[in-house]
């Protein structure tokens, strides 16, 4: 199995039959570009297709990666709403919260639900996405998510049982000890750590208390240090500290930089 990161939470994650896109996302703000985080070169041999929230960093592409590769999509049940008697998913690039957009293959999850799905299974976590703060001059401005803003609209994290392996995925989320107790020594945990700063999801020493409670063999930090608005690291992690704080704990702890890969 081979897990390659492209920044934030986007990952791809391949086995001898399979291909999952997690969080097909855009590279946004930055210098004004739209990128695509998983290369388009990508995009027509994924196999399945899974949102953690609607973001634009985790979700501009979803739609054109479905119509590209014919996946099936893989999300929480809020990214859908019934519009003139039509289930239609949350616009990935449209404003607010608009739902817009037909999908022919989808399934959705809630939190400790699990879907069976090509010989794999997938169980829905409890997430939280944090507030996001946006400085522009002397001018600060936070968002927090909420019935009526996209920001973080329909946070879930995942369990992944695939071949004889278990990989969490986590998403954008504040800490959630109690809801994850359940979660013993998966093969790999994907954490994000980049919410010392920018308070949007975990930071550091939170997500090693996640680490030192599910002792997983393989940690792969994400959503810190990534480019957006005018900045080159909108979310700050002592990516240093942590690695060394994981390891201590007996987990190896893997940094990926964007498309790099690990292999277990």
């Amino acid at each position: 199995m081979k897990i390659t990161h492209y920044l934030y939470n986007s990952f791809l994650i391949e086995t001898d039959n399979k291909k999952i896109a997690i969080d097909p996302g855009g590279l946004m703000f930055y210098y004004f570009r739209f990128t695509s985080l998983i290369p388009r070169t990508e995009w027509a041999d994924i196999t399945h297709v899974l949102v953690t929230h609607g973001d634009p960093d985790h979700f501009w592409h979803a739609d054109r990666i479905l119509e590209a590769s014919g996946a099936p999509l893989i999300c929480n049940g809020n990214m859908f709403r019934e519009v003139g008697g039509q289930q239609l998913m949350l616009g990935p690039r449209s404003k607010g919260l608009a739902f817009t957009t037909a999908v022919e293959n989808s399934h959705t999850l809630a939190v400790d639900k699990t879907l069976e799905l090509d010989g794999m299974s997938v169980t829905g976590l409890k997430a939280t996405h944090g507030p996001l703060s946006f400085k522009i001059g002397p001018f600060t401005k936070t968002i927090s998510p909420g019935p009526k803003d996209r920001i973080g609209w329909g946070a879930i994290g995942f369990k992944i049982q695939i071949e004889d392996k278990t990989l969490v995925n986590l998403g954008d989320t504040l800490l959630h000890l109690d809801e994850w107790r359940g979660i013993k020594k998966p093969d790999v945990l994907m954490i994000p750590i980049g919410g010392r700063k920018i308070p949007n999801t975990m930071n550091e020493e939170e997500a090693l208390e996640v680490v030192k409670m599910m002792k997983p063999k393989w940690v792969i930090p994400c959503h810190y240090n990534c480019p957006a608005l005018f900045s080159k690291n909108y979310n700050p992690a002592d990516t240093t500290w942590f690695k060394a704080e994981v390891e201590k704990t007996g987990s190896l702890c893997e940094l990926l930089g964007k498309g790099q890969s690990l292999k277990i």
